[in-house]
């Protein structure tokens, strides 16, 4: 083609449309690229693929390649056996048999174009194969054909005990997940890496076989790694090679190996098909509008998939059928046609722009909002864990907890799995003791499946349930030393406060059932539940001086509550006035009774009301606790004083001693 534009500049434009030209160098009156290839673009490892992209980059008419002369071989009588054990190793495998060649140094044009792609000269016949590997990215492997045994190729997997001498000396064990090339008695090349020393091409070569094939990338990544070998070939191979092109590279190859060598063309053998068709794919100029945020007109688009030898047909409703060719496998559907537009027409040229801000966050279905709360609960530091869904029946009797009649197994594989667990508590219970046997300090840990039940007329039921289990203790490090803070209860209730805050929910309650178990609450409806697990069970799951507390909330209940709606309220202009009150009540009042009732006394001036301070001791009288309140009011209209403040904290003191019996301190 003809390239008007400066070479610096080719080197940039060709970087922005993802080729990365990461140096330039001059020598004998030509410039040498040197690009960072990325692993999906296999069509670039080669001088006709860098071409096109230099066609479509700069507007330039690409030049036909010229094919071969019609060479043919003289199909003189040849019993040459050619098989493929298994077509999705090999898809496509040919070889061409030239008898009579003279093996000698290359002429000067030939090494000095290899020397400029940074490949040394071996002698012509080598040459000759890496020439056409850089020029049109297809591996090629010439053998000495006399070293061969047998007058028979096959492509199959290595066997056991199989070994090979590589052309660079080395002796490799070969493995069945190793393809290779074999004649009649043994492996003669891995396959699409690297050939044997046994039949190589020397000085004394005088008959070659020459193959072309293309080889399953994954089988030849596997062998490039297991016997640590690196080549050329292999790096193409890996990637996946242009099956359009094995013909015509192949028969080049032959072209100017009778040029350069001399010996004449006998015989030729292929096994699969030559050619693969190209895929299909529709697109729609208004997607292409959509996607990158800039109208590029249909024209313009047609122009730039033409310009990357795609062939452009009119299809339905304005789109387009794209006809993209074998080279490019990495292309398999509309966005990737948006992607080839885009870096063509010039991602300088699409302009920026702010992305939309929604208002409120929603979650469109239940699997996201589990996932929500599994955010939620391991940023509150607790682990996930998966338990068995079929558990035995000891367990659950153990556990001692209060569940549904269970689902028997019919025939369980084993006494572990007789029935499934009407409860996540003995699957918890379990995780905590191996975690605390395993010398863990402390547990807390979280589970989110099902439960199994029967109900009243005897329907098998599966529930959504989240489990929560804690033990040891929390160490924090503070400035002068550790705080060492035991897991217990409040730790539970502290976790699903912060856990129903975050959902939205509200109006939830916590009702204490004595001193180690405790209901959660949501419209008059039992949700969930606290348990602080007894020492006689703790013992009968290998658990001794630990104590273990475990929660269990219903999520088929708790989704149905979730708000996840968010309002902006702006900063507060004015400031507010604190008080506190120090009081003493009976030890049966709840703190969420002492809340809301001086939330309803100090009406809309409080801004928060919340516990600051608990006393339980030697100056507290028995049957009571004292409990330090702090209110803050504020007003967003003004700045509240004194004398509006005082009589109102004076009414709310007045509401307590009254109703709820306090007395101050």
């Amino acid at each position: 083609m003809d390239i008007k534009i400066a070479p610096l500049a080719l080197a940039e434009k060709l970087t922005m449309t993802g080729l990365e030209v990461k140096s330039t160098q001059q020598r004998a009156g030509d410039f040498i690229f040197e690009a960072e290839v990325t692993s999906n673009r296999p069509d670039w490892l080669s001088i006709a693929g860098i071409a096109r992209e230099v066609a479509a980059a700069t507007g330039a008419k690409l030049k036909e390649i010229p094919g071969n002369s019609g060479l043919r071989p003289a199909l003189k009588k040849c019993a040459f056996k050619l098989s493929v054990e298994n077509a999705r190793d090999c898809p496509c495998y040919s070889l061409k048999i030239i008898r009579g060649v003279r093996v000698a140094a290359s002429p000067p044009w030939l090494r000095l174009k290899l020397e400029d792609l940074g490949c040394r000269s071996v002698n012509n016949i080598v040459d000759i194969t890496n020439y056409i590997l850089f020029k049109y990215g297809q591996p090629l492997h010439a053998f000495d054909l006399d070293k061969l045994r047998g007058e028979t190729i096959t492509v199959r997997r290595a066997r056991k005990g199989e070994s090979l001498i590589t052309i660079e000396g080395e002796a490799k064990d070969l493995t069945p997940d190793t393809l290779v090339i074999a004649d009649a008695s043994r492996p003669v090349a891995v396959a699409g890496v690297m050939g044997g020393k046994d039949s190589e091409v020397n000085d004394d070569t005088r008959n070659i076989l020459l193959e072309a094939a293309v080889f399953d990338p994954v089988l030849v990544r596997c062998g490039k790694r297991l016997l640590g070998i690196a080549s050329e070939s292999a790096y193409r191979f890996e990637r996946g090679v242009d099956r359009n092109n094995l013909e015509k590279a192949s028969l080049e190859a032959a072209e100017l190996i009778l040029s350069l060598a001399g010996g004449s063309y006998q015989a030729e053998r292929i096994v699969g098909a030559r050619k693969i068709p190209d895929r299909k794919i529709s697109l729609n100029p208004a997607e292409v509008a959509r996607v990158l945020g800039v109208r590029i007109p249909a024209t313009k688009i047609k122009k730039i998939l033409s310009g990357l030898r795609f062939k452009i047909s009119s299809g339905q409703r304005g789109c387009f059928t794209v006809k993209v060719p074998s080279c490019r496998g990495d292309l398999n559907s509309e966005i990737d046609l948006i992607e080839e537009v885009a870096r063509i027409f010039g991602y300088d040229r699409i302009p920026s722009s702010i992305p939309s801000i929604f208002s409120s966050v929603t979650h469109d279905n239940t699997m996201d909002l589990i996932s929500f709360i599994k955010n939620i609960l391991t940023g509150l530091g607790l682990n996930e864990v998966f338990t068995y869904s079929l558990i035995d029946k000891k367990s659950l009797q153990d556990s001692q907890v209060a569940a549904p009649a269970a689902i028997g197994v019919c025939n369980p594989l084993s006494r572990e799995q007789e029935i499934l667990r009407p409860t996540l508590t003995p699957g918890l219970i379990k995780c905590v003791s191996y975690n605390l046997n395993q010398k863990q300090a402390s547990v807390s840990i979280f589970e989110i499946a099902r439960v199994f039940s029967l109900s009243g007329s005897g329907v098998p039921l599966e529930n959504l349930t989240l489990g929560v289990a804690l033990s040891g203790e929390r160490i924090e490090l503070l400035g002068e030393g550790q705080l060492k803070d035991r897991f217990g209860m409040l730790h539970l209730k502290g976790v699903v406060e912060v856990l129903f805050q975050r959902l939205g929910i509200r109006s939830f309650q916590f009702f204490p059932r004595g001193s180690s178990a405790a209901d959660v609450i949501y419209g008059g409806k039992k949700i969930g539940a606290f348990l602080n697990i007894k020492k006689s069970i703790l013992e009968s799951f290998d658990i001794k001086n630990r104590q273990v507390v475990v929660a269990e909330l219903s999520l088929d209940e708790v989704l149905k509550q979730v708000n996840l709606g968010k309002k902006f309220v702006p900063l507060p202009l004015y400031p507010g006035i604190s008080r506190d009150i120090s009081l003493i009540l009976k030890h049966d009042v709840s703190a969420a009774d002492l809340l809301a009732l001086i939330r309803d006394e100090a009406g809309s001036l409080l801004g928060e009301a919340r516990i600051s301070d608990y006393y339980h001791g030697q100056q507290i009288p028995g049957g009571s606790k004292g409990i330090t309140v702090s209110c803050f009011y504020r007003s967003g209209e003004r700045t509240l004083t004194e004398e509006e403040i005082n009589p109102l904290h004076k009414r709310v003191c007045r509401a307590l001693e009254e109703k709820l019996e306090a007395r101050f301190r």
